[in-house]
């Protein structure tokens, strides 16, 4: 990997971004609209510091997964994949490009949507902002790389959008965001404990209910950052020039 070639990459990314009015406006302000909707729905400040936590990582999960997958695809449907792929440049310099440049991305858009609920809707966290923060990012990171690693099995925006229920939904459904994962029967447990968006729901509620920074905090750190790393890698491995 030349990381010379990992910032060129990022660069493109970002100035093709900034032509790109309303893929910015949603990556930045949409987790943070939803936020404000979720807060008049509960019209209560407990019950909204109660759930909010989760779905600071669940938005920009959600929203990233499917930004990422439908730009790379574009690409690669376009024929610009192609082109860049006969100059000297590896799979890993273009996806860890990719990473970083929507990386800086959800830096923004998890900051906006943590200090509107921080400073506006009410949310309490009795642990560091900061790990909260580092939490949400990964979250994002994640949510991007499966998004780049998905978009090598589909052939048409349409299809990539449909892999949101394969990939996306089953995690928020069995993460622990509306029931507790220890309530679940066997087999859903054992599902929740193999999906890596339940210990990134778990970090962020530990983070908002204690200030106490345990070992098991540091494990669902360490599960959602070698998960986004594994997906960026597999996503690397399956990367094809342009789809048939």
């Amino acid at each position: 990997m030349n990381p010379a070639l990992v910032l060129a990459t990022a660069r493109r990314i970002l100035t093709q971004l900034r032509h790109d009015h309303r893929t910015v406006a949603m990556l930045l302000l949409v987790p943070s609209l939803l936020m404000v909707l979720l807060r008049f729905v509960f019209n209560n400040e407990l019950l909204f510091s109660h759930i909010a936590p989760a779905l600071l990582g669940v938005f920009p999960f959600l929203i990233m997964f499917l930004i990422t997958s439908i730009t790379t695809l574009r690409e690669r449907t376009t024929g610009t994949l192609e082109r860049l792929m006969t100059l000297p440049i590896g799979r890993l310099d273009l996806l860890f490009g990719y990473a970083l440049a929507f990386g800086l991305i959800a830096v923004a858009q998890v900051a906006i949507a943590t200090g509107i609920s921080l400073a506006w809707l009410g949310l309490e966290i009795n642990g560091s902002l900061w790990t909260l923060l580092l939490i949400a990012v990964l979250d994002a990171l994640l949510g991007m790389a499966l998004g780049l690693f998905v978009s090598a099995f589909a052939r048409t925006e349409f299809q990539a959008v449909q892999f949101m229920p394969v990939f996306v939904l089953p995690q928020i459904l069995l993460c622990g965001l509306f029931m507790p994962r220890g309530q679940m029967g066997w087999l859903l447990n054992w599902l929740s404990n193999v999906m890596p968006l339940s210990y990134a729901v778990e970090a962020l509620t530990r983070v908002t209910t204690s200030a106490t920074v345990d070992a098991t905090l540091l494990r669902n750190l360490l599960v959602v950052a070698c998960c986004a790393l594994a997906a960026l890698v597999l996503g690397a491995a399956t990367l094809r020039r342009r789809t048939p």
